[in-house]
């Protein structure tokens, strides 16, 4: 029979130098690809001409490249499953760089003309691949290197980490186009932050080398508990269906109230590009704060009652705190936008934990790039450009906050019905068994310490 969560071992760990490496990896990947977003305004220019629609085709290009995301997804979850995390985390950030690097030398459209729209796409299209593996593989890295009663606060960190490099996206963004004239910045000033990204990743690549390979995962081989997709499915289900929607949640929060905010006060708003940086950069220090804050409370009380709170939460919320972003009083627009990065960063910090709580060891980065990855593509990659869309079409700026309600509404009943994962131990369960304990509607002992 599987061995009982109660009273599993708990897996040895890693040294804290170990575990920090891999925590502030994040920082690089969140770098690079949300870098894309906070420039989209200036990019537009670079790589579309001075259509009118420019703004709108790159963020096409953005949700487009994101279709990749749950290819690379399955691709790096079936290599994680059999051949284990740490070959994930090479492989994603070695991608990573090369898109980086590519994108920083690529022609412009005053140069090379359309062609220069065609190569941004498909140096997206190998970003978002490499992401679909990345942060998936970072977060269960971690998750079956660390404590059981300790996974929240150590994921959240990673989560932090994530924003630290938006923030220093965001910051190094903001410094290139106020030091830089307009026609530099189009010229080549843009070019600088990718530069610093490319530069970053092959340093983090370096040292994700030092990492080995989880023991959970090592435990499950000596196991040789693999199993194929389609037995993935049907014994996970239910958790993968609840990772759907969890994600959902998560990503319409952050992509849409975090990453997608810049755009929307320049777009929509009439906000300057420095200024709407300078918001963006708050956001995401704010993010960074609360992260681990959210995720230590989640340990305390538990993952359930957490989203339960913050899913509330983004039901009420995002629609007044957008309509207050794009008011001219300053005040206002900063608190609102503390107030969305509060929830975005919160909930990004306790899906972090909860998400791939849902599934036991075999399996997990698969079952994860089936229900996380592909909620994330709809949410976070598609919604930014659905929204602004929408926006321009109606004349409504508020679609955003409204499309973030819903998802919070659709997300309550599926995260009341799971079961509290916080210190469950996580075992690598034996092929053949019954459904593990992830797939049970009650409760694992020891759950109600966190009531």
């Amino acid at each position: 029979m599987p061995t009982s969560p109660a009273t599993a071992t708990s897996p040895p760990g890693l040294s804290r130098g170990r575990l920090t490496i891999a925590v502030f990896s994040t920082v690089v990947e969140w770098y690079d690809f949300t870098l894309f977003l906070y420039l989209s305004a200036v990019l537009s220019r670079v790589f579309f001409g001075d259509s009118a629609t420019g703004v709108l085709m790159t963020l096409g290009t953005f949700a487009v490249s994101y279709l990749l995301r749950p290819v690379g997804g399955l691709v790096f979850g079936y290599v994680g499953d059999r051949w284990g995390r740490r070959p994930v985390l090479l492989a994603s950030m070695a991608l990573m760089l090369l898109a980086t690097i590519g994108t920083a030398i690529l022609p412009t459209h005053a140069q090379v003309g359309d062609a220069a729209a065609v190569w941004l796409l498909v140096l997206r299209c190998v970003m978002a691949f490499s992401v679909g593996g990345e942060y998936t593989g970072v977060m269960t890295y971690l998750l079956e290197s660390s404590h059981p009663k300790r996974r929240g606060l150590v994921t959240s960190l990673a989560a932090a980490a994530s924003e630290i490099g938006a923030l220093l996206a965001a910051g190094v963004a903001a410094i290139t186009i106020a030091v830089l004239p307009a026609p530099q910045m189009e010229e080549w000033g843009w070019r600088v932050p990718f530069i610093v990204g490319g530069a970053l990743a092959a340093a983090i690549l370096a040292l994700r080398t030092r990492l080995p390979e989880t023991p959970l995962f090592i435990e499950s081989s000596e196991q040789k508990t693999k199993e194929p997709m389609p037995q993935v499915i049907r014994r996970q289900w239910r958790a993968i269906v609840r990772t759907f929607v969890i994600s959902g949640l998560v990503s319409a929060a952050y992509y849409v109230g975090i990453i997608y905010l810049p755009t929307y006060l320049v777009s929509l708003q009439g906000w300057t590009e420095s200024s709407a940086l300078a918001l963006a950069t708050l956001a995401a220090a704010v993010v960074v704060v609360a992260s681990p804050a959210a995720g230590w409370l989640s340990d305390r009380f538990g993952r359930r009652r957490s989203l339960l709170i913050l899913a509330i939460g983004a039901v009420v919320l995002p629609v007044p705190m957008f309509a207050a972003a794009g008011q001219s009083a300053a005040p206002l627009a900063v608190a609102a936008v503390v107030v969305l990065a509060c929830l975005a960063g919160s909930l990004s910090a306790v899906g972090a934990s909860a998400i791939p709580e849902q599934f036991d060891v075999r399996g997990r980065l698969t079952a994860l790039a089936i229900g996380g990855t592909i909620a994330t593509t709809i949410f976070g990659g598609i919604a930014p450009y659905a929204v602004q869309a929408l926006s321009e079409t109606t004349g409504w700026p508020l679609i955003p906050g409204v499309l973030i309600a819903v998802v919070a509404l659709a997300a309550i009943p599926a995260i009341r019905r799971g079961p509290e994962t916080a210190g469950r131990h996580q075992t690598p369960s034996t092929a053949g068994m019954s459904p593990v304990v992830t797939d049970h509607e009650t409760e694992p002992e020891g759950a109600s310490n966190h009531a």
